[in-house]
């Protein structure tokens, strides 16, 4: 299965194409405003060098967020329009699962993936990988920083990742000591969006265009 996958929930965009589970190709860009303008071209590009077409693609996988409310839309439309002209299936992926797969080949059992939300608060979740799946043992939201580092267990390694964990990394320290470990690990993701997609697409859950929705975790500042 050709599989296009697509993030732009954070600055760290990426899009990647992938045969069933294994990556062909990436491309990853930070982008300090919006990708409106980079993602189409991109797409074109990956798959002008790997060699395929857009009528290849047997399914497409997207971050769905949270992040950037701005960067949710613009990946969600994208894909939503590609796969609504084909007729082919979606798989929404968390941005926090997404992060959280990147330490999958790893030896911390539990993996905190972190995403600065600003207006002093984090998206965030704590994961226990079990039996090659993410098991949330913290379930994702939006959180205070020092409320969410406080309910992590203390007797047990966390790995963390994110672009937000720099901002709060004496605060982790505090609160978990020596179990609190800081992997070093690229924010790209769309090669894991695109496993974790694949994993959904093959055993049938995937989703029409017009069924995928963003996760947005907290309202937006219009909404507020």
């Amino acid at each position: 299965m050709l599989i296009l996958a697509v993030d732009t929930t954070t600055f760290w965009g990426s899009v990647a194409l992938l045969e069933n589970n294994r990556l062909l190709g990436e491309i990853n860009l930070v982008s300090p405003t919006t990708f409106s303008e980079r993602l189409l071209p991109s797409v074109e590009l990956l798959l002008k060098y790997s060699h395929h077409s857009v009528r290849e693609i047997e399914g497409y996988a997207v971050a769905v967020g949270p992040g950037s409310f701005t960067g949710i839309r613009i990946g969600l439309s994208t894909i939503k329009a590609l796969a609504y002209s084909s007729k082919k299936r979606v798989a929404p992926i968390s941005t926090l699962e997404g992060l959280a797969w990147k330490l999958r080949e790893s030896s911390y059992p539990l993996v905190a993936p972190v995403i600065d939300a600003k207006k002093g608060e984090i998206y965030a979740a704590l994961y226990e990988f079990k039996s090659e799946q993410l098991e949330a043992v913290v379930s994702p939201g939006a959180y205070k920083p020092e409320l969410f580092f406080r309910s992590l267990p203390k007797r047990r390694r966390v790995a963390f990742i994110g672009n937000g964990v720099n901002m709060y990394q004496e605060i982790i320290s505090e609160f978990l000591g020596s179990k609190a470990c800081f992997p070093t690990r690229s924010f790209f993701i769309a090669a894991e969006v695109g496993e974790l997609g694949f994993a959904l697409l093959q055993t049938g859950k995937g989703l029409n265009a017009h069924e995928v929705q963003p996760l947005y975790l907290r309202k937006s500042q219009a909404e507020e």
